[in-house]
């Protein structure tokens, strides 16, 4: 059986775990934080999330864990067989993280700290996140599903990649995403109405006070 190791309160872990509910594949979760010993004997770089193979090979980054499960596991397919829809799926994954939610983890520390950031890093993350939003806007139809009738791979990432852009725009940027994003907040409802969203949701939320738990050990190490 596949393991995914990882934790809860990670966006990139819950996008594979949502993957694997959503195709159906039987997998272990082992709940483990980064740069910890357990996690660094499955990953090199001590990240989460990461998977173990039923042949016991350990594999890194969501979009491998994302794409292996798709080669492996092809029953309830994520991309679409069209080699152009394929590519626009993976071009909206790589949009999501690269200028959506890499420049909004900029000020993630601030947010899990609840301290000010530096205003210089706040004009420099809204540059960003607002052309990351605008290339989005260009791409997504929300018709219902982000790229058309079906749901794909890019629905599931970009659903917990906003989580971070979200929380970090209403909170240090005072800035509502959905009134910048048409069809988005429509999109969310859809997305979050489903039975494994919600069970992600819950296990996020179960798993928040370990979580801080974990942060603040590791700040007091510094």
């Amino acid at each position: 059986m596949l393991t995914l190791h990882g934790f809860p309160s990670s966006n990139y872990h819950n996008i594979v775990k949502h993957a694997l509910l959503q195709k159906g594949i039987p997998f272990e979760e082992h709940i483990v934080y980064p740069q910890t010993p357990e996690m660094l004997a499955v990953n090199p770089m001590g990240k989460a999330p990461s998977m173990t193979t039923e042949s016991g090979t350990h594999l890194s980054e969501s979009t491998v864990l994302v794409d292996y499960l798709e080669d492996a596991y092809p029953d309830n397919p994520l991309y679409p067989a069209d080699a152009d829809a394929r590519a626009q799926v993976r071009q909206l994954m790589k949009i999501s993280e690269l200028y959506i939610e890499l420049p909004a983890r900029r000020l993630l520390p601030s947010l899990l700290v609840n301290a000010p950031a530096d205003e210089d890093t706040l004009k420099e993350v809204r540059a960003m996140l607002t052309r990351g939003i605008n290339s989005l806007n260009t791409l997504a139809k929300f018709s219902p599903y982000v790229l058309g009738d079906e749901l794909s791979a890019a629905d599931i990432y970009l659903r917990y990649v906003l989580n971070v852009a979200k929380q970090v725009a209403t909170t240090l940027l005072h800035w509502d995403l959905a009134t910048d994003i048409p069809g988005l907040s429509e999109w969310s409802e859809l997305m979050a109405s489903t039975p494994i969203a919600q069970k992600i949701d819950a296990d996020r939320e179960a798993n928040h006070k370990e979580f801080m738990a974990y942060i603040a050990a590791a700040k007091a190490k510094e």
